[in-house]
């Protein structure tokens, strides 16, 4: 029963690698991301989960008469600042998964 062994020390393994996942999984739920547009007047902040936390619109972008520039901008910021998060993601929790060839754990 020599196999046993090994099946018991890949669990440990595993159990392991869940505990790094998780913790990292938490750490990046915590980061805080931030993207702006139009040269820093409007600037969106958003947490690892992908919540925006913050949105900050400078007074001398608001023109009644172009209300589709501003709101541009604010797609452009809230754009950038998820693609932010989602390479952050594949950085952080692709470190667990290089080299595993398991389809359809991700």
């Amino acid at each position: 029963m020599k196999g046993m062994g090994n099946m018991g020390n890949m669990m440990k393994q595993m159990q392991k690698m869940q505990k790094k996942m998780a913790k990292a999984q938490e750490e990046l739920h915590a980061m805080s991301f931030e993207a702006t547009a139009g040269g820093g007047m409007v600037t969106i902040t958003a947490n690892g989960q992908k919540e925006i936390t913050d949105v900050q619109i400078k007074e001398e972008v608001v023109d009644p008469d172009d209300v589709e520039m501003l709101q541009d901008l604010v797609l452009a910021a809230t754009n950038d600042v998820i693609k932010q998060i989602d390479e952050k993601t594949n950085e952080t929790m692709g470190q667990f998964t290089k080299g595993l060839n398991m389809p359809g754990m991700f």
